[in-house]
């Protein structure tokens, strides 16, 4: 074997080489993010649950492609998730729209006015993201939702760090403005 093509092999060998991941202390960092991306997305909680599942389930048994040279984890884990839900939407050719009722109140202790005028916001809210196009509501669960960075927003949906502020911020003037000229 020549020189030339063992330090091919090598350099090879290394870059497809996984990265060893504490999968207690992602799993628990990242749970609620990842529950929260799907509660946007689909606005159940149990569904939401079940597909924060699948999305670990396919994180783990493909733990072994993971490299962090390419990617941070939570972008990596994100892009399943969202292949997770893109599954979903297809299997199920579901409505798109959120049904506010399922939502459960924001906080535990509120007064009866306090909670009465929580649910009215949030089905306002829910009414509003369902006029949003596809792309406009995983931006907002992304970044909301999840909570991630633009760039790692770009990097999950393959759109550019640019487009993806723009667009968040063109949607959330859109929902403001939106609210304001609504009952």
């Amino acid at each position: 074997m020549s020189a030339r093509l063992h330090i091919t092999q090598a350099v090879t060998s290394a870059q497809v080489r996984p990265t060893a991941v504490d999968w207690d202390a992602v799993y628990w960092e990242t749970l609620p993010r990842v529950y929260n991306f799907f509660r946007y997305r689909v606005g159940e909680d149990q569904l939401a649950e079940d597909l924060t599942a699948t999305t670990f389930v396919k994180a783990w048994r493909a733990r072994d492609r993971y490299a962090d040279d390419l990617a941070a984890f939570s972008t990596w884990l994100f892009s399943i998730a969202q292949n997770v839900a893109v599954d979903h939407y297809r299997r199920r050719k579901p409505e798109l729209s959120l049904d506010s009722d399922r939502l459960p109140a924001l906080t535990v202790e509120h007064s009866l006015e306090d909670l009465i005028e929580q649910r009215a916001d949030s089905a306002r809210l829910t009414a509003l993201l369902n006029r949003l196009t596809p792309r406009e509501r995983e931006l907002i669960a992304l970044k909301y939702g999840a909570e991630l960075t633009n760039r790692a927003i770009a990097s999950v949906t393959g759109l550019s760090e640019s487009n993806v502020g723009t667009t968040l911020h063109r949607t959330i003037q859109k929902l403001r403005q939106q609210w304001d000229e609504s009952p």
